[in-house]
């Protein structure tokens, strides 16, 4: 069986490119293990904000800041891509951005936490920037019947960048600790590593993937030199026009609840871990090495299973699978329940994301991509709005209660569980040829 057939891909389209993309999500997914995951978020509660009643509130309000900068920002970035054929230029300039930022949280010690959240907020918005821009390349290269297998591929490959990352930084904290030294001296060393990861591996997606996107020469004529203003009525014409995409409207509504919960997990899982469980550094690490490795078989065989089943059905499976894990996680009295939990969360995550971002290709006319993707990512922005702030504000009113703040997080599963059931695919994709 050819895992990697060329018929997956549209005419044109050569593997080589295709694995250029996917280097991309190799490249950035040790920023979300290993800086918003495993690492960085656990960091910043116990010790840059000294372990106070407010420290997860904090963390939580940093990831909301840059994810609202994202939202108001990104659908406009999204048609000003399309407008001037620029997604390419835009993905190199938010990349170089957030390397350096992810290298200046090694500027953070104990006390720095205003330090601390400037650089999460700027490497957080401008990682989300990258993360759109490069979704918006996946209709261009897989056809509408394999979008879910070559999706697959992407994240179950950026998984292995995630573990890469994770791995190093593993190995350099376990031989920091065996010599005595504290947090302070070995993180920094880790972010160094992850943002050093991020720019190598993203040389392969510069030197692969290919711009097949034109100027817009009319709009931009009609627009004159403001590019940015033609790009926002543009995208407000898109709203205009919802009526005629309204299955990708419910579509993003699903998405926001349901990452939501997952940003929970994202975010907080590293926190939850030490102050529920008494998880150290290294435990954690390990941990978050194991959900990684679930994620890549996740995301992999789950993206061929979802062409064959179909992608809705293959996201509400998804979605149970997200309640069910929030539920052993709250109940977990002890390592071993928290470990299933884990690889559950591994597998529901892969699969998740990966069926999200196949169904709003499909649901997306060709001829704007970004600004789509745009809209995408301001769905996801949202979720990070509403998810970590209300876990972080639980934990505060509770007294610290994180089991009662992870049963809530059940609640925004459950909602995109219900809100996925009037999208339909076959409507929704007439809607984006006829666009064409």
């Amino acid at each position: 069986m050819n895992l990697f057939p060329q018929e997956a891909l549209n005419p044109g389209v050569r593997k080589r490119e295709v694995f250029g993309w996917a280097m991309y999500d190799f490249a950035n997914s040790g920023y979300t293990t290993v800086v918003l995951t495993a690492v960085f978020g656990a960091y910043f509660v116990a010790v840059v904000a000294g372990g106070a009643e407010w420290a997860t509130l904090a963390w939580t309000l940093a990831i909301s800041a840059a994810s609202l900068i994202v939202m108001l920002t990104m659908p406009a970035i999204g048609a000003f891509a399309d407008l001037r054929a620029a997604k390419k230029r835009l993905l190199a300039w938010s990349t170089f951005g957030c390397v350096l930022a992810t290298a200046a949280l090694a500027l953070a010690g104990r006390g720095d936490v205003g330090v601390a959240a400037a650089a999460v907020v700027i490497s957080y918005t401008l990682y989300s920037y990258g993360e759109a821009l490069i979704a918006a390349f996946l209709p261009e290269l897989a056809r509408e019947d394999s979008m879910g297998r070559v999706s697959g591929w992407g994240w179950s490959f950026g998984y292995l960048g995630g573990m890469l990352a994770l791995g190093l930084g593993l190995a350099y904290v376990a031989a920091a600790q065996l010599r005595g030294e504290p947090a302070t001296a070995f993180v920094p060393v880790v972010m160094l590593i992850t943002a050093a990861i991020y720019g190598l591996a993203s040389v392969a997606t510069f030197t692969l993937l290919r711009e097949r996107a034109t100027p817009d020469a009319q709009a931009i004529s009609a627009a004159g030199a403001a590019g940015v203003a033609a790009s926002l009525r543009r995208l407000a014409q898109t709203w205009r026009n919802a009526a005629r995409y309204r299955d990708l409207r419910w579509l993003l509504v699903c998405c926001a609840c349901y990452q939501a919960g997952i940003s929970v997990v994202i975010t907080l899982a590293a926190v939850y871990a030490e102050q529920v469980l008494g998880f150290e550094q290294a435990d954690t690490m390990l941990l978050v090495f194991l959900v990684n490795i679930a994620a890549v078989a996740g995301a992999f065989t789950f993206g061929y299973w979802q062409d064959r089943v179909g992608h809705k059905r293959a996201l509400g499976v998804a979605l149970v699978g997200w309640i069910l894990m929030t539920m052993l996680a709250a109940f977990a009295g002890g390592p071993a329940l928290f470990w299933a939990a884990a690889v559950l969360a591994g597998l529901c995550m892969g699969s998740s994301q990966s069926a999200g971002r196949a169904m709003v290709g499909l649901l997306t006319p060709a001829d704007r991509k970004a600004e789509f993707f745009g809209l995408w990512s301001f769905a996801i922005h949202l979720s990070n709005v509403l998810g970590p702030p209300t876990y972080g504000l639980i934990t505060l009113l509770t007294g610290g209660n994180h089991r009662v703040a992870i049963v809530s997080t059940a609640l925004f599963f459950a909602v995109g569980l219900a809100l996925l059931r009037p999208v339909d695919m076959a409507r929704g994709q007439r809607a984006a040829r006829e666009t064409d």
